[in-house]
């Protein structure tokens, strides 16, 4: 199928079976809560162009197998904005999802709020911004998938309020539609894609292939592992032992054939779905945030740092899958592997202090069991935020130091070439970490 247009073309695009909900609704007063003139008539118009007696669709489901709660909007219905019909039809699916312990899908393709209801309309995203915090305490799992237009309230609701947020290719996405905008808006700026760029949508999802995405995102997140899980094994060379010295240490991290995190992923899940963006405006290509299945076909949460300097949307991004991970009652794994935090100018106008302090925040009161693996270098704070307090491991091709031994050699004012020996002094080495009871143990492969 091409992209829907509809709300029953969305959900038959991702909805195995779809049994809709009885609706109780009063019939609308004259032309509504403040009487706009032709309201009533217009709604009417809708209703015979479309089918349907209001902007949105909702009810119960299976996708690919897994039974959710189903919230689909009709553009067609007077630009698919929200009045208090829409907002009573989605807070009784919230309700229901609650009662049934069910996750909820939300398919929007809206314009904002129903002008010919008022301020009536606009307080509708106050109700749904609670169902969806309440849903959301409940554990359970909010999945939205943005459809052409998705803005406004809409949007900045059940769309941006979503645990994971895909969306069609080319949609329009945005808090200003497209009649409000600055004159010298650029369009571009408001698509899925931009959305994507910035942090505010996980992934972009062909039609023809979202049925099986979006099974996949349902089996992952309902399905938790049971707590703390092993750390994955090692992939370095059979027998490797941990280096004799300090700067041994350093340069087994730093090679370039080491493993690393893709290849443990890979090796450790059978299945994974990844995360993306810090919702704040930043992705960080460096941090790998997602859900992954281990052969028992349960689900673990990971968070893995692939070697470079993390930067303040990759801290954000990790604190968001830790506290994602701890509502949904899914352990959590995390690789650690970075020189340390980003330190460059663009780092810190991006709120790199700020970051990483959320992100040790995230870790030290996360409600499910996480399990960290040293997989490289672990340089200083950056590396320790991502680090469980009780469940570190370490590989043989590792080393976790209080600071880098280049940086520490100048701030001792030493020369350079002095940096080996300072790794030496640093006992930094995976021996060493496990005789100072920083890691439990060093993996084998």
């Amino acid at each position: 199928m091409s992209d829907p247009r509809t709300a029953r073309e969305a959900i038959a695009l991702v909805a195995d079976d779809f049994s809709e909900l009885p609706y109780v609704q009063e019939p609308l007063a004259g032309d509504g809560p403040i009487g706009w003139p032709g309201y009533s008539a217009a709604r009417d118009r809708a209703a015979e162009r479309t089918g349907e007696s209001e902007s949105v669709v909702c009810g119960t489901g299976t996708v690919c197998g897994v039974p959710a709660v189903i919230v689909s909007f009709e553009f067609r219905f007077l630009g698919g904005s929200l009045g208090e019909g829409t907002g009573a039809r989605a807070v009784a699916a919230h309700r229901l999802a609650r009662a049934r312990r069910l996750p909820v899908v939300v398919l929007p393709a809206t314009g904002g709020s129903r002008m010919h209801e008022g301020m009536r309309a606009l307080l509708q995203l106050q109700f749904l911004a609670r169902e969806s915090e309440l849903t959301r305490a409940a554990g359970l799992p909010q999945i939205a998938v943005l459809r052409n237009p998705t803005t406004g309230g809409g949007w900045a609701t059940l769309g941006a309020g979503s645990d994971v947020v895909l969306a069609l290719p080319g949609a329009q996405v945005g808090f200003a539609g497209s009649r409000v905008r600055p004159a010298d808006a650029d369009p571009a700026a408001y698509t899925a894609e931009s959305q994507l760029a910035h942090g505010h949508v996980d992934a972009i999802v062909p039609a023809a292939e979202l049925r099986a995405a979006l099974g996949r995102w349902l089996g992952l997140l309902t399905r938790p592992a049971e707590g703390p899980v092993a750390p994955p094994r090692a992939l370095g060379l059979p027998g490797a032992s941990p280096a004799s010295t300090g700067r041994e240490a350093v340069a087994d991290a730093r090679h370039p054939d080491r493993p690393r995190a893709p290849a443990y992923l890979d090796a450790h899940f059978t299945l994974r779905e990844e995360i993306s963006g810090d919702r704040c405006g930043g992705v960080d290509p460096g941090m790998r945030c997602g859900f992954g299945r281990l052969d028992d076909g349960t689900t673990v949460a990971y968070a893995a740092q692939c070697g470079t300097a993390t930067r303040p949307a990759g801290f954000r991004t990790a604190a968001r899958l830790v506290r994602l991970a701890g509502r949904l009652g899914i352990p959590v794994l995390t690789l650690v592997d970075t020189p340390g935090a980003a330190n460059d100018p663009a780092a810190e106008h991006a709120g790199a202090g700020p970051a990483i302090a959320d992100l040790f925040a995230a870790v030290a009161t996360a409600r499910t069991p996480l399990t960290s693996l040293l997989i490289g270098e672990g340089g200083s704070g950056g590396a320790l935020a991502l680090a469980s307090p009780v469940n570190l491991w370490a590989t043989a091709d590792s080393y976790f130091s209080v600071i880098a031994p280049e940086l520490a050699a100048s701030i001792l004012k030493r020369p350079p070439e002095e940096a080996d020996t300072t790794a030496d002094q640093l006992r930094l080495r995976p021996q060493d970490l496990l005789d100072l009871g920083v890691v439990r143990g060093i993996v084998t492969p």
